[in-house]
């Protein structure tokens, strides 16, 4: 409550300071309260006027003009002055001090108002005949009681409009000569009146004043809920609901001038290893942290929402061209690269950043913002902790994907899927003791699409267990006919692995297959780790209590690899070609292959070195100790037919390798040296 109220006479006891909600809240109050004043005080300025004059008129031959004309006049000139004050203002912007201000005015300005006119009634009262004193008795009746009414909502001066009422009744009572007990009557039935009108108005009053608190009571509740609807409770950021409404108001207010402004859709890079090794708490912390920077950077430039999860929406409503939108998201992905302090942790993330810009890539809020997703996606595919502006390429590119993901749909997958093979050599015998299964489209309505290009917007169109069952029976009905010790390699996705249904099937194919389980290993890629490691660990553990091994594919490129080494039930870890590259020429990809070929030794598990593509990379695993390798050194992925080609013919290497092993023993005189040829 502020510190003078007119709706409080006296204060007993000293209160609290008010808090600001108190304040607002009383405030509006005030507003409410006058405003409904405001609008009947012209009636009862009018209504004090007439009946002030008629009165008068009753009088002007039984009185003199000083009390019929000159008083009247002016009382005539205060109600107008307070009616053309009312008119000057009538349209002035209203604050909480001005209404208070104006309240004490009409508080203060009711007493010697009401005393005025009561006083000239009053005065007139001996003059006349008894239907003139009727007439008074009326007035004052009739005055008091309309005053009283447009006064019902300001209390303190209804209150002293009623007293100085009641005590100009007592007065007439008191000068009521005898015989004139009728005037008596009636001036005591008016008095009653009174004192029941006003306690009528009190429980009016009270009532009023619920409903406004009932009302400020909704608003508040109402703007809350507006909040909790709008935005992100942990952030503090517009929700994705505001995000996706501002977006169509920019887009509405932008159209007609043709004015450009750009959206970028941001992903954190290494947000989930941090809540999965430090926990959701810290994880949250880092998204209010990273809330924090997003807005200092941006401030007026850009708006920041948060979409969910690790990621965030910004509007960048500033001018800018195509190059300073690049350096002013490359100066956010840099502000959010730098270490974070949290529960005595320092952690480090990056970002990646899709970016589209209207209208000169899309025309509506919903383009807009499927663009810059994409953009994201592109990026986060092929340029990890960067900005990406979507092109004309990008969108040659989503056509394509549309028309690849139509063809999957309609595809008959058993007939137009096929599968290949590339072995695994083990480098001491350089002999095959695997081969991988990789997918093959010949598309019906395509042609040959790329397993690159169509497993991602398979999975993205959650088309891809659908093709891993189709795939894995084929491969198992080849492997069926290879030798017992050559094994199975094959992929399964993040997709495969995340739900029930899918992993029971595929241990159900199994099953059916013929195929020994402890012949098949599943590849698991890093990254699908990111996904739900519970349930990946929930789906190794069934296979691998069938007796399938778990290879942990494409090791060291993601974020997670060594609690999944921890969490995981692995049976092997393929090293990433992009560690193997070169690596007779660069000394610190040979430090990294060298540790983790040492870690998996500790851990008992075995390590196998993709992409071997020539003879020196060869020859520098070799001399590291590599076991197991894989690459089109040794060969590149064969159709089925190939693949038993490739088992005959190191079956009769073998067959020759024995024959001159024992010519070698009889003569002693021969030097032969094998090499496996891809």
């Amino acid at each position: 409550m502020p510190r003078y109220s007119p709706f409080m006479l006296f204060r007993t006891q000293p209160k609290a300071l008010p808090t600001a909600a108190e304040n607002a809240e009383s405030g509006f109050q005030l507003m409410v309260q006058y405003q409904a004043f405001n609008k009947q005080l012209p009636l009862m300025y009018c209504i004090l006027l007439c009946n002030t004059w008629i009165l008068s008129c009753n009088h002007l031959e039984s009185a003199p003009h000083w009390l019929t004309l000159y008083i009247p006049l002016l009382l005539s000139l205060v109600c107008l002055s307070r009616l053309g004050f009312w008119f000057k203002t009538r349209h002035q912007a209203l604050t909480p001090a001005l209404v208070q201000r104006r309240m004490c005015q009409t508080n203060l300005l009711a007493a010697p108002v009401t005393l005025a006119f009561a006083g000239w009634a009053i005065m007139l009262f001996n003059y006349g005949d008894t239907s003139t004193r009727y007439h008074i008795a009326g007035y004052l009746a009739l005055t008091m009681l309309c005053s009283l009414l447009c006064l019902m909502h300001i209390r303190v001066a209804a209150i002293i409009v009623t007293v100085i009422a009641n005590l100009s009744f007592v007065i007439l009572i008191f000068t009521s000569e005898q015989g004139q007990s009728s005037v008596l009557l009636i001036t005591i039935n008016i008095v009653i009146v009174l004192s029941g009108m006003m306690l009528m108005l009190y429980f009016y009053y009270r009532d009023f004043v619920q409903l406004i608190q009932s009302h400020i009571q909704a608003e508040t509740l109402s703007r809350e809920n507006f909040a909790l609807a709008n935005l992100d409770s942990l952030t503090q950021l517009p929700n994705r609901r505001k995000f996706f409404h501002d977006l169509e108001r920019h887009c509405a207010d932008n159209s007609s001038q043709q004015q450009r402004f750009a959206l970028g859709i941001l992903d954190l890079d290494g947000f989930k290893p941090v809540n999965d090794l430090y926990g959701h708490g810290t994880g949250d912390k880092l998204l209010y942290a990273v809330s924090r920077r997003l807005e200092n950077i941006c401030a007026e430039q850009a708006s920041v929402a948060r979409m969910g999860g690790d990621e965030f929406a910004i509007i960048i409503t500033a001018n800018m061209d195509e190059a300073a939108l690049m350096d002013f998201c490359t100066q956010i992905g840099k502000t959010l690269r730098s270490p974070y302090a949290i529960n005595n942790h320092m952690v480090h993330i990056s970002a990646s950043i899709g970016l589209a810009i209207y209208p000169d890539m899309a025309q509506n809020a919903h383009d807009l913002y499927e663009f810059a997703d994409y953009a994201l996606y592109h990026g986060k595919r092929n340029t990890r902790c960067d900005v990406t502006l979507f092109s004309s390429d990008h969108r040659k590119l989503i056509v394509r994907d549309a028309n690849i993901e139509q063809a999957l749909r309609r595809a008959v997958l058993e007939q137009e899927l096929s599968v290949f093979f590339q072995p695994i050599i083990a480098l001491s015998s350089e002999r095959t003791v695997a081969f991988e299964a990789l997918a093959r489209w010949h598309s019906s309505e395509l042609g040959i699409v790329s397993p690159a290009v169509f497993i991602p917007i398979a999975e993205q169109a959650s088309l891809i267990s659908d093709i891993t069952l189709a795939l894995l029976a084929k491969a198992l009905q080849v492997a069926r006919s290879w030798p017992e010790d050559i094994r199975l390699a094959f992929n399964l996705s993040a997709h495969d692995i995340s739900t029930r249904r899918v992993v029971e099937r595929i241990m159900l194919m199994l099953q059916q297959s013929g195929v020994d389980p402890q012949r098949v290993e599943f590849e698991i890629t890093e990254t699908a780790g990111l996904q739900d490691l519970a349930q990946i660990k929930w789906c190794s553990e069934q296979l691998r209590q069938m007796g399938c091994g778990i290879t942990l594919d494409d090791f060291g490129t993601g974020f997670s690899s060594f609690r999944q080494l921890h969490e995981l039930p692995l049976t092997k870890i393929k090293i990433d070609r992009c560690f193997i590259r070169d690596i007779h020429s660069n000394p610190l990809s040979r430090k990294i292959v060298q540790s983790l070929m040492t870690l998996s030794c500790d851990m008992q598990i075995q390590c196998v070195l993709e992409g071997v593509e020539n003879a020196d990379e060869l020859q520098c695993i070799q001399s590291m100790g590599a076991e197991l390798a894989q690459g089109y050194y040794f060969s590149q992925p064969v159709p089925e037919v190939m693949s038993h080609s490739l088992l005959a013919k190191q079956t009769d290497t073998s067959i020759s390798e024995n024959t001159i092993q024992t010519s070698e023993n009889h003569l002693g005189t021969v030097d032969i040296t094998f090499k496996q040829q891809g």
